[in-house]
């Protein structure tokens, strides 16, 4: 596929095969594994960390590496996943 066919359709259709397929049968379950890993970073931080602050952190965290290259489209999906992951998770 080339970036001028890469439109939002592409982003949130590709964020929705990596979380709801290869991901979710890698990893298991997304407010489990969020959870743990919110469990892991609440004792390394000494506060309680919540599955939707992990999706938020995630998100920032890609924010922080589009500065290097705005073009990585992986990047894109990625913020978009975890953004679905985070609203479905804060609806639970």
């Amino acid at each position: 596929m080339t970036y001028d066919s890469m439109n939002r359709a592409y982003f949130l259709e590709k964020a929705g095969e990596l979380i709801s397929g290869q991901r979710a049968s890698d990893y298991g379950d997304a407010r489990l594994n969020h959870q743990r890993i919110a469990d892991i970073w609440g004792v390394i931080l000494g506060q309680e960390i919540t599955p939707e602050q992990v999706c938020a952190c995630m998100i920032g965290l890609k924010l922080a590496r589009l500065t290097n290259d705005m073009k990585q489209d992986d990047t894109w999906v990625d913020i978009a996943g975890y953004a679905a992951l985070g609203g479905e998770i804060s609806q639970e």
